[in-house]
């Protein structure tokens, strides 16, 4: 069934007025009431279309992150299927880490709002279980599954923020340091018992 077009209004509405608020707002400033009256609509009407500030979030960083897992399922090598294991590995954290900078508002909103929230969400999940393959295929004698949750947790959207703003690195460098986390130049050890 289509979608009413006052309903249709609306949803664009919230979607502008919480990306709005979400982009100026401190996080603990925004709340559903304030993105309510941003939009011009009833908090009640919010919370049907939405339920709650994380659903919110959820829906304003779905259409980016299917865009980008339509990349990485389909997409040209070495971020798409095919290629040299090393290659699809650093394709896929460069490609990561460029999401987290341009999303990184709605990100730590997700971080935020929910306990594990960033870890426990389906497109969280994707990303990992990704990155564990592409892990395991390049540096196929590491303990690939552990080293995928240290490495995403290293792409935190607050871990970055906090290197750059209150460590004073730039982005170049915070990204080497992730590349660098999942494959190390020079030789490498077996995994640890």
């Amino acid at each position: 069934m289509a979608e009413r077009a006052d309903a249709a209004r609306n949803r664009a509405a919230v979607l502008t007025a919480a990306e709005t608020l979400f982009q100026r707002e401190d996080l603990d400033h925004v709340s559903l009431a304030r993105i309510a009256q941003a939009a011009g609509v009833g908090k009640a009407t919010v919370m049907r279309r939405f339920g709650d500030l994380l659903g919110l979030v959820e829906a304003l960083i779905a259409p980016r992150v299917s865009a980008l897992q339509d990349r990485v399922r389909s997409g040209e090598p070495p971020l798409g299927p095919g290629g040299d294991a090393g290659a699809r590995l650093h394709a896929y954290l460069d490609a990561l880490f460029d999401f987290v900078l341009d999303n990184r508002t709605l990100i730590r909103a997700l971080e935020h709002y929910g306990p594990y929230a960033y870890y426990a969400n389906p497109a969280s999940q994707f990303w990992i279980d990704e990155l564990a393959d592409r892990i395991h295929a390049a540096r196929p004698t590491v303990d690939a599954p552990y080293l995928a949750y240290a490495v995403f947790t290293a792409l935190r959207a607050d871990v970055m923020d906090y290197l750059r703003q209150h460590q004073h690195m730039d982005i170049e460098r915070i990204r080497a340091g992730v590349h660098a986390l999942a494959d190390p130049p020079g030789p490498q050890p077996g995994p640890h018992r």
